[in-house]
């Protein structure tokens, strides 16, 4: 973080005034907010060449006045870039209540409608001119790249269930659905992630993140992708009306038949759902992450609904496909608890109960003691008088986010490795205010970050234990 702490500084003059670590969803980048003037966004990655192709694509992308995040600023080693800031509003946040009830407004259409018919934008206008050599991992949509999701989602997902298959008649329907999806011409960019949790809603309008795994494919690829995103769950109805939208907005460019290409269109949904089945496996029952298991179910559905029109181009797949659906995934019950605990040190330090041994000890007899006044010394930091007083120090609330951003990248990979157990304990010299008060404050917090992990709050000195439900 430092290094791009002084990435910001270089190019400002001043450093950020605050550095909050976001939540990531997918990948393994971390994204950090540097506010200041002017607040950014800035990114570390773990892969150079993934770097690179976002870095020479956001650059395009925004040379032709489509709407990206502007580039500010990259490290010399090409691993850390500062982008524009574009707020928090996610359309898929916005439509959280419509995912819930089933029932999506008027105004959740339009922000469905205006974001569909922004895509022929990126996908013609962002290939004009662009230079697809610098696209990661493969520069286009080619029979490596299908080759490489029907065999993530035959050994990331189909073997997890236990289904016997016959792995020849598996391999010759895989062939032909290759055959029909390259059948397709597609001189223009391909999105490849183009979803609700990837367009930012600013002022009113669809701006585009996430865009680095883009490369030269079909447009049908990303209208599957966007409309039959898992969790979303569009009516049928609603998603009908969608691929007018984006049939109608694509004509300046490309004049569809409406009726051929909703015929292709099925072709890619088959094949999208089956490569999101494959990264769910991978990075939900692989890597443990929560938002990927609990987006497992939805993506079956689609693929039933799917299925309703069987696939006669595809017989084996079809019938292995109808069996999958009611096929549940055995999962090892590998729940991540984290235990976050308050003490004293004139006591000595916490006893690890699980073995492990690890995790974090903060020291929190720095920071202003409420101990010292006579009002608050038979209280502790879950007292409201405590609280309040600690509030008004911003080096308290500098502290726990420090605390937060190395619990959280840790926490992250323990869910990636399947870990179990991690401790993370707050001292201070009595154990009753300073550190009981950032104990319950980052146990809050994270649990709104990591819902699905069991956190268990120990106040040592007075003996008060519970579960974050």
């Amino acid at each position: 973080m430092q290094q791009l702490i002084a990435l910001y500084t270089r190019t400002y003059g001043t450093e950020p005034t605050e550095v909050k670590a976001l939540t990531a969803a997918g990948s393994n980048r971390q994204y950090f907010r540097l506010s200041g003037t002017p607040t950014v966004v800035g990114v570390v990655g773990t892969s150079c060449e993934e770097n690179r192709a976002f870095i020479a694509i956001a650059q395009h992308f925004f040379n032709h006045q489509l709407n990206v995040p502007q580039l500010i600023a990259v490290s010399d080693d090409g691993n850390r870039y500062l982008q524009q800031d574009l707020g928090s509003t996610a359309l898929f946040d916005l439509l959280a209540e419509a995912r819930t009830n089933g029932i999506y407004n008027e105004e959740h259409e339009q922000l469905l409608t205006d974001t569909i018919r922004q895509l022929p934008r990126l996908q013609f206008l962002g290939a004009q001119g662009m230079d697809f050599s610098v696209c990661y991992p493969l520069a286009e949509f080619d029979e490596r790249s299908i080759s490489f999701d029907l065999n993530y989602f035959k050994y990331c997902y189909l073997k997890l269930t236990g289904l016997e298959f016959n792995e020849v008649h598996l391999y010759d329907d895989f062939q032909r659905l290759t055959r029909k999806l390259l059948s397709v011409s597609g001189n223009t960019f391909m999105y490849r992630d183009f979803q609700a949790r990837n367009v930012m809603i600013v002022n009113g309008e669809p701006f585009f993140i996430d865009f680095q795994g883009g490369r030269r494919g079909p447009v049908h690829y990303d209208v599957a992708s966007f409309l039959w995103q898992a969790k979303a769950q569009y009516p049928t109805a609603l998603r009908e009306r969608l691929i007018d939208a984006y049939i109608e907005a694509a004509q300046p460019f490309e004049r569809f038949n409406a009726s051929e290409f909703r015929q292709t269109l099925r072709h890619f949904v088959l094949f999208r759902l089956m490569q999101v089945l494959g990264a769910y496996g991978f990075r939900g029952l692989h890597e443990r992450k929560p938002h990927f298991i609990q987006s497992i179910p939805f993506a079956l559905n689609s693929l039933r609904e799917l299925l309703t029109e069987p696939f006669t181009e595809y017989p084996y797949l079809d019938a292995l496909l109808r069996q999958l659906v009611d096929t549940p995934v055995k999962q090892e019950d590998k729940t991540l608890e984290l235990e976050i605990l308050s003490f004293s040190f004139k006591n000595g330090y916490p006893y690890d109960a699980s073995g492990n041994g690890g995790g974090y000890v903060f020291d929190c007899r720095a920071l202003h003691n409420p101990g010292r006044y006579d009002e608050y010394k038979q209280l502790t930091g879950r007292d409201e008088p405590v609280i309040t007083f600690l509030r008004q120090y911003d080096e308290v609330e500098a502290f726990i986010a420090e605390a937060e951003t190395l619990l959280s990248n840790h926490l992250n990979r323990y869910l990636q490795r399947g870990f179990t157990h991690l401790q993370a304990s707050f001292g201070c010299t009595g154990g009753q205010h300073r550190s009981v008060y950032c104990a319950e404050q980052l146990a809050q917090r994270l649990h709104t970050l990591y819902p699905n992990i069991r956190i268990v709050v120990h106040h040592r000195e007075q003996k008060i234990k519970y579960t974050l439900q």
